[in-house]
């Protein structure tokens, strides 16, 4: 009989497998950089690696959470403040784009004319796909919460539309983004001002990707019954994540596109 509500996992090989993939990975990437012949297939093979843990790993957890019971209230609690951590080492990290992007528009240098935008850059028309990728966006964070209170209320046909209205709107704001870097003006080697602005937005349309897969996960799971009034950590912990994307790409949309364009 077990003394304490806590969940001490059981012997795993997942993570030393995830770690042999991206160590695989790695070898194969820096392999493929250089011209080494067999590069890129060796990269293939430590994703796929990558992916096979991520897949084996995460089931592992929902079976230990939905049917083996073991994802306590003090278990949920400690998985709770695990994301919350999470996140605050993603706000670091998108803090070092900001960093870099103010570093260089505040105080433009005479390399770049000392004038920002530097001159040469066209900049993007904020007002256009910006605004509606922002619209789309902040619509998406209204209906990620609006599929919470539906699972907090026990209506999960309700959760499960709003779920599909979120990964929906997630998709079309991908697709816009895809479809403004195709016609931008510029490119991530057009000095300072295109490096700070695709690795920012890059790097948070690659945030909102992984966000998307992780909501289309848990349509998934509710949809089978996975959740319910007082156990659906893992969509909590995904709603916190797509809550951070969305106050991510504010910044982003006030900062870079309106300010930083004008």
């Amino acid at each position: 009989m077990r003394l304490h509500p806590y969940h001490l996992v059981d012997p795993s090989p997942w993570p030393i497998f995830a770690s042999l993939g991206a160590f695989v990975t790695t070898v194969g990437a820096v392999a493929w950089f250089h011209g080494y012949i067999g590069g890129s297939d060796i990269l293939l093979f430590g994703f796929l690696i990558i992916l096979y843990s991520m897949w084996t790993w995460w089931r592992d957890v929902i079976r230990e959470a939905t049917f083996e019971g073991h994802h306590t209230n003090a278990v949920q609690a400690g998985l709770r403040m695990g994301m919350l951590l999470f996140i605050v080492s993603e706000v670091m990290f998108f803090v070092a784009f900001f960093w870099a992007f103010f570093h260089s528009s505040l105080a433009p240098t005479v390399e770049i004319g000392a004038v920002w935008p530097p001159k040469g850059i066209v900049p993007l028309n904020p007002w256009e796909v910006p605004f509606l990728n922002t619209v789309i966006l902040l619509t998406s964070g209204a209906s990620v919460t609006w599929a919470h209170h539906a699972i907090l209320a026990g209506n999960r046909n309700q959760g499960i539309q709003a779920l599909v209205v979120t990964v929906i709107l997630a998709a079309i704001f991908t697709g816009f983004q895809v479809m403004e870097y195709m016609e931008a003006p510029f490119s991530i080697s057009d000095g300072i001002y295109g490096s700070t602005f695709y690795m920012a937005t890059g790097f948070h349309g690659f945030h909102v990707f992984i966000g998307t897969v992780f909501l289309f996960v848990c349509l998934i799971r509710l949809a089978q019954k996975h959740f319910s009034k007082l156990h659906h950590i893992g969509f909590e912990t995904a709603a916190m994540y797509w809550h951070f994307v969305d106050v991510v790409w504010l910044f982003l949309f006030v900062s870079i596109y309106v300010w930083g364009g004008a």
